[in-house]
């Protein structure tokens, strides 16, 4: 493992995808494959209250669906297993054990109560909360004695008093913090069981971690990670910390607060390349003016040092400019395959959809766009004949009805029922009538589905409705326009 960049994606399995934790899983992928090292999934699932039946899945699933597969983990195992926390558990203790008997590390004794009350005390006198160190310096004896009763412990770390601990980040830069500010934070709880902070330390060690990418609010905690880190005399890996995803100026996303996950944002027919693409550039600049990169391009490209420290706004407009992309350079064939789910929400009648995804494609920038623009194919919208008058067309309810009485015999002695022959049929007779082609065709369009904006013009809805449907459609409005 040495020399080789190794990199974890370490996620709790508590229900869905945060557009935040997939990011941060496309930055450690990167870091890995940009300096052809190796990309680890480790499922952290210790805390059992936010545990979520089915949620180790939804992560296999996201990471499959955006490329970002990983080369040791849980389903296929490797050489630093096993790879899901729990099923660690046994090993923290004798570290934790470790650092107590070299002084590193002491058993805490304190009561919940007492805790409680330092806590208040010290919030009622305007201090920051953190433990006062109680227990830190017990006589052998008296440990002694209290484990041979049972007493419930907790094993702290022995956090410095004096001094400085400093590291340096790939985004902020050199970072000190003064120890006495520190907290000697908990290893082991009461339970046995290693906290988050002590679990990844050992695990990330264990697992040869060299590089750490995670969110700007663990900036605070890596004093306390070196100082393990120093204690077991084990090397301190490279940090990267990313700015938070932000709402808004003020407000972090948040699943809560109802913030599109990335299951979410895949129901509304966002493309997961499109996702990912996305979410590379949120917080993240390349040099040059591109901003649409494939998995491959952004191994190529990626650089750490090129992480905002500032906070990343998350943009829908530009989500979706960047889907729309992905979505018109979509072989036809697969945006159909993608658009056929939505097409059946809104529509429940045979028409032409190669057709109409064809019309749909280069106006579509996510796919939920699409049952909306459909809601005609059914049935004709109900409208005013008012809809009829167009001022570019030059198109009134009047002259519409002279264009419709024009158009039905010429569609019912159609027989090859494509786009390009009706359209060159309805030309003609356009030409003929000395008439523009908008003056004819726009009233056809209306007449076919009621709305003034549709995924096609006249020419192709009649190609999509099929020559029986359009006459028949035809016929109405003239009787309409008629009884007007």
């Amino acid at each position: 493992m040495e020399n080789t960049v190794r990199t974890r994606f370490a996620p709790s399995p508590t229900g869905y995808m945060h557009v935040g934790n997939l990011r941060t899983a496309l930055y450690t992928y990167l870091q890995a494959k940009h300096s052809g090292g190796t990309f680890i999934l480790r499922i952290e699932d210790t805390d059992q209250g936010r545990y979520v039946e089915g949620a180790t899945d939804v992560i296999y699933d996201t990471l499959r669906a955006t490329g970002l597969n990983w080369d040791e983990g849980p389903d296929i195992g490797g050489p630093v297993g096993p790879y899901i926390q729990s099923q660690r558990m046994g090993m923290f203790r004798q570290y934790a054990e470790q650092l107590v008997a070299e002084g590193k590390a002491y058993y805490c004794f304190c009561t919940p109560e007492r805790l409680e009350e330092l806590h208040a005390s010290q919030k009622a006198a305007g201090e920051v909360s953190h433990y006062d160190g109680h227990c830190r310096d017990l006589s052998p004896e008296e440990v002694k004695a209290k484990l041979d009763a049972g007493t419930p412990y907790v094993i702290r770390q022995k956090i410095p008093r004096e001094g400085i601990t400093s590291f340096d980040d790939l985004v902020y830069g050199h970072i000190e913090v003064e120890n006495a500010e520190l907290d000697d934070q908990i290893l082991i709880k009461t339970d046995g069981m290693p906290t988050y902070n002590f679990a990844n330390v050992v695990d990330d060690h264990l697992m040869g971690i060299t590089h750490v990418i995670r969110g700007s609010e663990y900036l605070s905690s890596t004093p306390k990670y070196n100082l393990l880190y120093q204690a077991f005399g084990w090397e301190i890996p490279t940090y990267i910390h990313c700015p938070p995803v932000m709402k808004d100026a003020q407000n972090k996303l948040s699943k809560r607060n109802g913030d599109a996950s990335y299951q979410d944002l895949v129901a509304k027919g966002y493309l997961p390349a499109a996702v990912l693409n996305y979410l590379l550039l949120l917080g993240w600049a390349p040099e040059g003016e591109q901003e649409i990169f494939s998995l491959d391009e952004m191994i190529q490209i990626w650089d750490p040092t090129r992480v905002s420290k500032s906070p990343a706004i998350f943009d829908p407009l530009k989500l979706r400019a960047i889907n729309a992309a992905y979505i018109r350079a979509l072989p036809a064939e697969e945006f159909r395959r993608l658009a056929d789910p939505f097409i059946d929400s809104a529509v429940h009648v045979d028409i032409d959809r190669d057709l109409l995804c064809a019309n749909l494609q280069p106006r579509c920038e996510v796919l939920e766009d699409i049952p909306p623009q459909l809601d005609f194919f059914d049935a004709v919208v109900p409208f005013d004949a008012e809809l009829y008058r167009n001022k570019k067309q030059k198109t009134t309810p009047e002259s519409a009805l002279e264009a419709l009485d024009a158009l039905l015999p010429l569609l019912e002695n159609q027989t090859d029922w494509n786009r390009d022959a009706i359209f060159d049929a309805c030309r003609q007779k356009a030409e003929e009538l000395g008439k523009k082609n908008g003056w004819l065709l726009y009233p056809l369009g209306i007449a076919l589905s009621g709305k003034s904006r549709t995924p096609g013009g006249g020419t192709d809805l009649a190609a999509m409705l099929g020559r029986e449907e359009t006459l028949r459609r035809l016929h109405a409005a003239v009787d309409t326009l008629r009884a007007n």
